[in-house]
């Protein structure tokens, strides 16, 4: 089975000649449809908004696109705070959850306005001594031991270092509503990139159940639970990919069925989605540089781990698409490999791809989210471009690669940074 890539060999080389591979590119069409798609899947709850983890592609141009789609932001960083209100989003726009919080951080968030989402129960006296209590405080909830739905474990949230117990919620709730706390939100986030669509109508009657609860025990207020992330995408084109419209109007089904008849009819349903957002409309594209024929076969591309870690560090799974041999027989085997000093950077192992060689411009599909972000400079390695393909066809360069001397930039402050700019310069 194959994946479509959303460009063509015609409109890459067209790209190529303003902007050099390795480059990652996003569908602004693709995108938009999307958050519409979603938009639409929660229409039946009046408060609903998606935060859009900043995390999973912190670029700019893609969160402005977001935000016209009526997208807040779900920041966990001072800097991806930073950045999300130079784009526009402050108050009630911005979720901030974090964990092992810096003062600064919360402090932040605090003088934006932003819902602040407490990891633990210390965090309470925290957050009083660095910002104040604000009228609004979410809390993130861990249940422990493991997740499943039916026979399939699908995470173990009991080894996961986030949230408070149900105990630590109410009493943090309690205190909270002392200093001055008049309402609450609840959060949590218990399984990752699940194309499966009862993940999030499971998880919506844990926290809805649990609001009920926690409503009972501590007559707290109780008007925002937010679902977080974990809906995935299908990188290997035999999965089912998520269908947002089953998944809304599951957690709709159980939202009428707990929270309604407890008297909690006007609770807004959050969502924290990057993976979903983004993912598919991005692709990693990149120029073969050489190939290799030793006990295997190998291709070796422009980009490596640096330019997208996922297959290196979790064994990840991203499909290849040769552009202009996307109806060849695939029956060639290659390692697709980058250059830098490790065994593990490669982007696919044993993969049935058309013949390819020296030149051929491939596509790594589903970099959207979690690629460009996750971009390091081991090797000197620099990171690459990011490009927009907007509706009309046309593109648009919304971050430059790096340099040697953005590179070299924090050293500054060292004797060798003069000399290290007449090198770059000199080249």
């Amino acid at each position: 089975m194959q994946k479509h890539p959303f460009i063509s060999l015609e409109q890459a080389q067209r790209i190529i000649e303003d902007v050099p591979t390795p480059f990652h590119i996003y569908d602004e069409k693709g995108i938009r449809e999307n958050a519409r798609r979603l938009n639409a899947a929660f229409a039946w709850n009046e408060g609903y908004k998606e935060y859009f983890a900043v995390k999973a592609t912190p670029t700019p141009a893609l969160l402005k696109i977001l935000q016209e789609e009526g997208c807040g932001v779900d920041c966990s960083t001072y800097t991806e705070l930073l950045l999300s209100e130079a784009c526009g989003f402050t108050g009630q726009d911005v979720m901030f959850s974090s964990n092992v919080t810096p003062a600064q951080d919360m402090k932040k968030a605090s003088q934006m306005g932003a819902y602040i989402n407490l990891d633990d129960y210390t965090h309470v006296e925290f957050l009083e001594r660095v910002a104040g209590v604000p009228e609004t405080v979410f809390c993130r909830y861990n249940p422990g031991g493991v997740f499943s739905m039916g026979n399939d474990i699908m995470d173990n949230p009991g080894e996961a270092k986030y949230g408070m117990t149900e105990e630590q919620m109410a009493s943090a709730f309690e205190k909270l509503m002392k200093k001055g706390a008049k309402q609450f939100g609840i959060h949590a986030f218990l399984a990752s990139n699940t194309t499966s669509n009862d993940y999030y109508p499971a998880l919506a009657e844990i926290l809805f159940q649990l609001a009920v609860r926690l409503n009972k025990a501590t007559g707290a207020k109780i008007k925002f639970i937010n679902l977080s992330g974990g809906v995935g995408v299908d990188y290997r084109p035999e999965e089912p990919a998520s269908d947002i419209a089953a998944i809304g109007e599951g957690v709709r089904k159980k939202f009428e069925e707990i929270l309604v008849p407890a008297g909690m009819g006007d609770v807004s349903i959050f969502t924290e989605l990057g993976r979903f957002m983004l993912a598919p409309y991005g692709h990693l594209v990149a120029t073969v540089l050489h190939e290799k024929h030793i006990q295997k076969d190998y291709l070796g591309l422009d980009a490596c781990a640096a330019n997208l870690m996922r297959p290196a560090m979790y064994g990840a799974y991203h499909h290849i698409t040769v552009l202009g041999k996307e109806n060849e027989p695939c029956d060639h085997v290659y390692d697709v490999t980058g250059g830098l000093c490790e065994n593990n950077d490669k982007f696919a192992i044993n993969r049935a791809l058309p013949e390819t060689g020296i030149g051929d411009v491939l596509v790594i599909h589903d970099t959207g989210a979690h690629g460009f972000s996750m971009g390091y400079n081991y090797n000197g390695k620099l990171r690459s471009a990011e490009v927009l393909l907007h509706e009309d066809g046309s593109h648009e360069v919304i971050r430059r690669a790096e340099t040697p001397m953005d590179y070299f930039a924090t050293l500054d402050n060292t004797p060798f940074y003069q000399k290290l700019c007449e090198l770059c310069e000199q080249d």
